[in-house]
């Protein structure tokens, strides 16, 4: 059917000087086929001369590779002087030995990576009537000899054995391994304090902070008036306060709202499982209320390509507000935002989690757990302490008789500055805000309807009320309470002030009317994590579904959190992005002086665990621990490279630099082709996060990826985090928030 090799005949006409010219250089040719309508019995091949494949013998072809569902690709290297290759696409059956369809017309021809001639499909002839149809492209991308062996070296790496295949999952080691020539360099110091090193400056390692005043500074006490962004701009305020009091606020004297009788709710909206009792009992629903949140997808929105070819970007018909609240997110937090914003009532779109309780029963600690936990979602989320509000424009010398019941003059003072907090409040959703924690007691149904009526068309209120009843519990709080809170920060007696916060509790518990009105979440006894019940009412939609979720999760029993880098790889070494090599001579001596400080750290918390990704790296810096269950989790890998899986950096900037440009001008919602985001990281990571929040005994975590989150740092610092090798960050959780400290061992 066809010839031997033709030559290209302009090939010789060139001489030396082209040779000069393509010197120390190759051709890196794709051939693809394509066909969207693709007969899945028939494989596209490639048959034709000597320099290409050898033969004209249909039996030799040379089959493509599948690239996607529609898509088979053929790539090769040659020379950019390279003879003229002669050859045709034909279709060969899968599973039989039945006729090849060869394409109609003339052969193909590629010169210096060129195809001859403007046949830009390939036609192939079923029958008399039927013709199939696929398109051609081809691709030539001059490359050099260094990056051909580079990535020669990367392939033949990827198909090395692990030597940590036999490792199961789930593994304990009950003995440490033998002692090599590195044994006495590996010991450290009897004082692990020696290694400690200064921390970055974030609000996790400012010391033992009253978790209160990292909350969100009261705009409408200062005279500025503008609240700080996430992204570091300032929106202006609606109206301006010298005196701290609204001009346009409604009065607050005999505010209420109405709630409708229970016997008047309808009983058919739906089920609510009441995690107390075990079973589903009917949701209540407000007459007039005109929908829910909704937590499935709802069609597909139309897709618009994006100059990055890897991204895309969503055409939805929103309005500005809508689009002002949609979490930066992906995966499933985007879909169920997305189907939210188009169905739900508007004022849904804004979340408002009101806290209700006792003083010393861990709302405030409760409240920035939650912060931090929505932030790492991608939800723009602030905390509103109310008792900040009041010490700023009231001081911090009320006596106990200011929060009695029966006085007026304090009740008026309290509701006020609780107005202020919740129009701050709203007004930081209007701008943008999506979910508001607003931290006070709450405590009687007179409060928080006043707090429904100034949200109401607004934001959608959840009520979060916390219940302790365990006295140990309540005492080491009230303790806490009069160290830490700047109520008394001018007391120097603090038995003083213990029996004045005393006889502030007595106060409100004798006003105290538990919540059951509206949607509201009870946490009852959880606070210890032993245990506990949760109670749900009216609660609907992915995000607040999350929220419960994540509730069910938490506790404030302390206990450290070890994370840390894997050793010093062969990637590292050869600044490759991605990978599975194996750890250095560094990376395994740095894995045994790991495994000494965490026998030396932890020798009391026999319970610990020790959490690694699937990668060898992570699993080899681990191994020398002895004595600790060890647990590999998938969702723990590093960032998935995707094509750029085991280049550097400056090879990405070199053969790919849209996509390195991409990369460069968003590195939080940038996806590698074939790879993953930041955001996709985040997204896959949550599950570590609940149960790290579970846990109660000590965790040492193989990784980086989480330190964002006990940081609380914004999302879009995320990619930019510097985690240094060799280091270890012990992060101390517990009901004085969350602290920082950092050991170098090497």
């Amino acid at each position: 059917m066809g010839t031997g090799a033709s030559r290209n005949p302009d090939s010789s006409s060139h001489g030396s000087e082209e040779r000069e010219d393509q010197a120390g250089g190759q051709l890196y040719v794709s051939l693809k086929m394509e066909n969207c309508k693709l007969k899945e019995e028939l494989a596209p091949h490639i048959y034709g001369s000597v320099p290409l494949v050898g033969s004209w013998d249909s039996s030799k072809a040379l089959p493509l590779e599948r690239e996607s569902t529609s898509m088979w690709e053929l790539s090769f290297v040659v020379p950019p002087n390279h003879e003229t290759l002669d050859f045709k696409f034909l279709l060969k059956p899968k599973y039989s030995n039945g006729p090849c369809l060869v394409e109609e017309g003339p052969n193909r021809q590629l010169t210096g990576g060129t195809l001859q001639g403007d046949r830009t499909s390939a036609m192939f002839k079923l029958s008399e009537d039927a013709v199939l149809e696929y398109r051609v492209f081809i691709k030539a991308v001059r490359v050099s000899p260094f990056d051909l062996a580079a990535s020669w070296r990367a392939y033949q790496e990827n198909f090395q054995p692990s030597s940590v295949r036999g490792i199961p999952d789930v593994s304990i080691n009950s003995a440490a391994e033998a002692s090599n020539e590195n044994g006495s360099s590996a010991s450290l110091e009897l004082d692990l304090e020696h290694y400690v090193v200064p921390a970055p400056t974030t609000s996790a390692n400012s010391g033992l902070v009253y978790a209160a005043n990292m909350t969100e500074t009261p705009r409408s006490l200062s005279r500025r008036g503008v609240f700080s962004r996430t992204d570091g701009s300032s929106g202006a305020l609606h109206y301006q306060r010298d005196t701290g009091v609204s001009v346009d606020r409604p009065d607050l004297t005999g505010m209420e709202v109405t709630v409708p009788d229970a016997a008047k709710l309808s009983s058919g909206s739906g089920l609510v499982e009441s995690k107390s009792v075990g079973t589903f009992s009917p949701m209540q629903k407000q007459e007039g209320h005109r929908g829910l949140f909704v937590d499935r997808g709802v069609g597909s929105p139309r897709l618009v390509k994006s100059a990055s070819a890897t991204t895309f970007i969503v055409d939805l018909k929103l309005d500005s507000e809508s689009k002002n609240s949609m979490p930066a997110a992906a995966g499933a937090v985007a879909a169920a935002a997305v189907a939210d914003q188009m169905l739900g009532p508007k004022e849904d779109r804004h979340l408002a989690i009101v806290l209700v309780g006792l003083p010393a029963r861990g709302k405030t600690f409760t409240a920035a757990k939650l912060t931090r936990y929505l932030r790492w979602l991608g939800h723009d989320t602030k905390h509103f302490n109310v008792g900040k509000y009041r010490r700023l424009k009231h001081g911090v010398n009320q006596s106990a008789d200011f929060f009695r019941g029966d006085n007026p003059e304090g009740q008026q003072a309290r509701n006020e500055v609780a107005a202020l907090a919740m129009e701050d409040m709203i007004s930081w959703m209007q701008e943008g805000g999506q979910v508001g924690i607003f931290d006070a007691t709450n405590s009687t149904k007179e409060r928080r309807n006043m707090l429904m009526r100034l949200a109401e068309g607004k934001c959608k209120i959840i009520f979060l009320e916390t219940i302790c009843n365990d006295r140990q519990i309540i005492e080491r709080n009230i303790r806490l309470k009069v160290q830490q809170s700047p109520d008394y920060a001018e007391e120097p007696d603090f038995e003083a002030g213990y029996q004045d916060f005393k006889v502030r509790l007595e106060n409100y518990e004798k006003v105290y009317e538990p919540v059951n009105e509206g949607s509201y979440i009870k946490m009852i006894d959880m606070v210890s994590g032993h245990g506990g019940q949760i109670q749900v009412n009216n609660i609907s939609g992915y995000l607040p579904g999350r929220i419960v979720f994540f509730l069910v999760n938490t506790h404030l029993t302390p206990r450290p959190i070890l994370l840390t880098r894997h050793g010093e790889s062969l990637d590292n070494v050869r600044g490759r992005i991605g990978g599975d090599s194996v750890i250095s001579d560094s990376g395994e001596l740095y894995s045994k002086k790991l495994a000494n400080f965490v026998e030396k750290r932890l020798k009391n918390e026999r319970a610990a665990s020790i959490w690694t990704s699937t990668l060898q790296r992570t699993i080899l810096t681990a191994s020398p621990i002895v004595g600790f269950p060890k647990i590999q989790w998938r969702a723990l890998d590093e960032i998935n490279a995707g094509v750029c899986d085991g280049m550097t950096y400056e090879e990405i900037k070199k053969n790919m630099p849209e996509e390195y440009e991409s990369r460069k001008k968003d590195k939080l919602r940038y996806r590698y082709p074939r790879g993953e985001s930041y955001l996709d990281v985040i997204q896959r990571l949550e599950p570590v996060i609940i149960e790290l929040e579970r846990q109660r005994a000590p965790v040492v975590a193989v990784l980086r990826a989480l330190y964002a989150y006990f940081a609380d740092r914004p999302l879009k610092e995320v990619p930019h985090i510097e985690m240094p090798l060799h280091t270890i960050i012990e992060i101390q959780m517990g009901v004085t928030g969350v602290q920082e400290k950092r050991y170098k061992l090497m």
